[in-house]
């Protein structure tokens, strides 16, 4: 892959319908694909929701790979430590690849 490329294909940042949405990554992690190769990912990130609700996830998940904000202030105003938003958006990115 390019260096010009990003790394993940979330939707909001990439412009590409075919990609996967903030929301497809909350609702893979609502209903994990248990026979897909990226299941890990989406049981990671539903063991995270049932951590933090899934509206701060989506803020996290919003805030670092939308708006380009530094783990250290993803998680500004959540009530979640910033290691949190860095298992958080390793999950998000796991689960949108496909």
């Amino acid at each position: 892959m390019p260096d010009a490329e990003p790394l993940y294909d979330v939707r909001e940042e990439t412009g590409n319908p075919e990609h996967a949405s903030v929301d497809d990554v909350v609702e893979r992690a609502q209903n994990p694909r248990a026979d897909h190769e990226d299941a890990q990912s989406d049981t990671a990130m539903a063991a995270i929701i049932d951590t933090y609700e899934i509206e701060s996830v989506r803020t996290v998940v919003q805030r670092i790979l939308i708006d380009d904000e530094p783990f250290r202030t993803a998680t500004n105003g959540l009530e979640m430590r910033n290691v949190d938003a860095v298992r958080i958006v390793t999950a998000a990115i796991g689960s949108s690849m496909r």
